[in-house]
């Protein structure tokens, strides 16, 4: 197998949700350079945008779909659109998230549920429905973007840190019933990353060098590589694990924080 082409999309259909914005949308774009047909999902209409401006600078085909991941009779009726209109699903790369904040005690029950209904049930949903396709194939891939929130606790962040936490361990579950029909699932988690959400955290210019140096005070340790990370950071890392380069890992938890959990 020759590196040129280990990471070529082409004639492969990749869906990916949360794909309107921040690193859903990074990769989106990072997919459609290697030559994938896409299939976007969210919950945003923005999204139909989305698909026609990768369409336009990529001339790769690209389609929207608006759909609540949380709805599991919209997501079935959507992966099946999908597969009747563009073919077979070869790759599902779970994007789309939420962050509730607020101290333990005073997180709201409908953001508590708000945060497993998209982070958790929403990969469910995808999952289900996409993985029962896939094992009529006998292959496949899933790869799902989490957090380093889900192993290492963090302060104001319960509902998404439980939340991720729940998704890692799915994940690894399905990847090892899935593993010897042929399909690989894998998590790519996330340190602090320049998008929407990461930036509803910052209050002042200052943030984010507060953030790389850690703060003793909320008990975060800083980042090593003393940088936060780009959306295509974590896009070219989704990309690894979804092409062949990857064929022999499954089950595995590939961390892109630079160093900020010490890899625990």
């Amino acid at each position: 197998m020759s590196t040129g082409t280990a990471r070529d999309f082409t004639q492969r259909i990749v869906v990916i949700t949360g794909a309107a914005q921040g690193i859903g949308l990074a990769v989106a774009r990072q997919f459609a350079r290697r030559g994938a047909t896409l299939a976007l999902l969210d919950r945003q209409g923005t999204v139909n945008e989305t698909a026609i401006a990768i369409h336009s600078e990529y001339r790769q085909r690209a389609h929207g779909y608006v759909v609540d991941v949380s709805d599991d009779a919209a997501v079935e009726k959507t992966v099946a659109d999908i597969e009747q209109q563009l073919g077979a699903i070869d790759i599902l790369v779970n994007v789309a998230g939420i962050l509730r904040m607020g101290p333990v005690l005073d997180i709201s029950s409908r953001d508590w549920s708000r945060s497993f209904a998209v982070n958790t049930t929403g990969v469910f949903n995808l999952c289900s429905s996409v993985a029962r396709r896939m094992v009529i194939r006998r292959r496949g891939c899933i790869v799902t973007v989490g957090s380093n929130a889900a192993t290492t606790p963090r302060t104001n962040m319960t509902a998404y840190a439980a939340s991720k936490a729940a998704t890692h361990q799915y994940m690894k579950c399905l990847g090892l019933e899935l593993a010897p029909l042929g399909i690989r699932c894998n998590i790519v988690s996330p340190g602090s990353t320049d998008t929407d959400m990461q930036r509803q955290l910052w209050t002042t210019d200052q943030v984010p060098d507060t953030v790389i140096q850690g703060s003793l005070q909320d008990f975060r340790l800083g980042i090593p590589l003393q940088r936060i990370a780009h959306a295509d950071d974590i896009a070219h890392a989704v990309c690894f694990l979804a092409s062949d380069q990857a064929r022999h890992i499954t089950l595995h938890d590939l961390r892109v924080d630079g160093g900020a959990t010490l890899d625990a």
